[in-house]
């Protein structure tokens, strides 16, 4: 056994602020507070309900990893955020309608406590949307500057010893990294000087990451992925990952491509389209904002398959992605995929899938396990990005110079041995080592 890290120990409350208290969020929170009330399962979330493997598998060593991490503990989650309504957490999940009434009636208590902080926001990044309850600002660094203020008076007000904020709010317009993202100074003097390439995530994102509070991004907005903002969480040692919740669809085609690369089975064409109906289907209606979401979903396959490696099997593959507003489906997305395959001898072959999902319950464990892994990191001083936690994202992020691993289930090994690796067990590798040192006996 190696030598784990120093990681503090998970005292006091963590509070959770969410930018976006809509679906997502009040999904979340409800989650929570009835899972630690005890009259509904956190079902989906791995720091609640997963177990970890450890040593030899005759050890029969497998506890829950909130057992066998320092996590915090539900009970001493404190929830707050901001939002573009003035809509109480409880007013936000009715709306919504995802939660059964009888349960948002049994948590209106706590729920209806919850009311949002006004929002950092500007119609021109979300189209769609037309907020109502939001700061006011003469730049952009006044505005962070009210975040930061936001943040240091929520943790003392509800006596908070740790913070960490995870964007649920809407995807805002694509935009490409520019000058003004390039340093830590370039991007300050954006913020004074109000530069158009600087989103309200990114604000969000300064604002945390300035605080050295763990920052995560549920959209697939340009926030914290950019040089000035990578080099800032390093400073400060606020842990950052990717970005855009791995949900739907995107989370078959994580667990399908793999299967296909495994096998050696080419892909010549894959078709998918989404029809939702909540705000992030409303939103994602203009094309600016479907542009951000377009790029993170296409860029999934072309990692996993490799078509540059396997010319002959994907090096023609043809990918599209649609997503359409429709409103009477409300929070119950659709997603279906058509898959055109080919095997021995190229001869073709077809798969479809049509996942009948929702989104916002696939999405509320993520919240909550991001949430409490980022803190995790925070405390064993982990700064910066946290490749780790790509199971759980779309985009996931890395370091300069390597290329994301979209493998679900590369990347639920490599998070499970980062965890081991935190807490001084051997990783895992599943080669059976005892087993080839017999051999090697035999042979000598």
């Amino acid at each position: 056994m190696t030598t784990g890290l120093k990681i503090k120990p998970a005292d006091g409350k963590l509070g959770i602020l969410t930018p976006g208290m809509g679906a997502v969020s009040s999904t979340f929170m409800a989650g929570v507070i009835a899972s630690r009330r005890g009259i509904r399962l956190p079902i989906g979330s791995i720091t609640q309900m997963g177990h970890i493997r450890l040593g030899k598998r005759t050890d029969n060593r497998q506890p829950l990893v909130k057992d066998f991490v320092p996590l915090t503990r539900l009970d001493d989650i404190v929830f707050g955020g901001w939002d573009i309504f003035e809509d109480s957490v409880y007013e936000a999940a009715v709306k919504a309608g995802v939660l059964p009434m009888d349960l948002l009636n049994e948590l209106k208590d706590e729920l209806d406590a919850i009311r949002p902080m006004p929002a950092v926001f500007d119609n021109f990044y979300v189209k769609k949307l037309h907020g109502t309850f939001v700061k006011k600002g003469a730049t952009k660094m006044d505005l962070a500057e009210q975040l930061i203020a936001d943040m240091k008076a929520f943790q003392k007000d509800n006596g908070c010893s740790r913070l960490v904020m995870v964007w649920c709010g809407s995807t805002e317009i694509f935009l490409k990294p520019s000058d003004v993202h390039q340093t830590v100074e370039s991007f300050e003097a954006g913020l004074r000087s109000n530069h158009p390439d600087i989103a309200p995530s990114m604000i969000y994102a300064y604002a945390a990451i300035k605080l050295g509070i763990p920052y995560a991004n549920g959209a697939p907005n340009l926030s914290a992925d950019i040089p000035a903002l990578e080099a800032l969480s390093k400073q400060t040692g606020s842990p950052t990952c990717g970005k855009d919740f791995k949900t739907g669809q995107t989370l078959i085609k994580t667990v399908l491509a793999p299967a296909f690369k495994a096998r050696l089975l080419g892909v010549s064409g894959w078709f998918s389209t989404n029809i939702l109906g909540n705000r992030d289907g409303e939103v994602l209606d203009d094309p600016g904002s479907f542009k951000t979401k377009e790029e993170s979903k296409l860029s999934v396959l072309d990692t996993i398959l490799q078509p540059e490696l396997y010319p002959d099997l994907y090096g023609n593959l043809f990918h599209k992605v649609r997503i359409n507003y429709y409103p009477p489906r409300g929070d119950n997305k659709e997603g279906w995929d058509n898959i055109d395959i080919f095997g021995w001898m190229g001869l073709p072959m077809q798969i479809k899938v049509d996942f009948l999902c929702r989104d916002s319950i696939l999405a509320a464990p993520i919240v909550l396990d991001l949430a409490l892994f980022l803190d995790l990191s925070k405390r064993a001083g982990l700064g910066g990005i946290q490749e780790w936690l790509s199971f759980y994202l779309k985009s996931p992020v890395t370091p300069q110079g390597l290329y994301p691993e979209h493998d679900l289930f590369i990347q639920q090994k490599k998070m499970k041995n980062t965890l081991r690796w935190m807490m001084g067990e051997e990783l895992v590798t599943h080669l059976g080592r005892e087993y080839y040192e017999d051999l090697s006996q035999d042979d000598r």
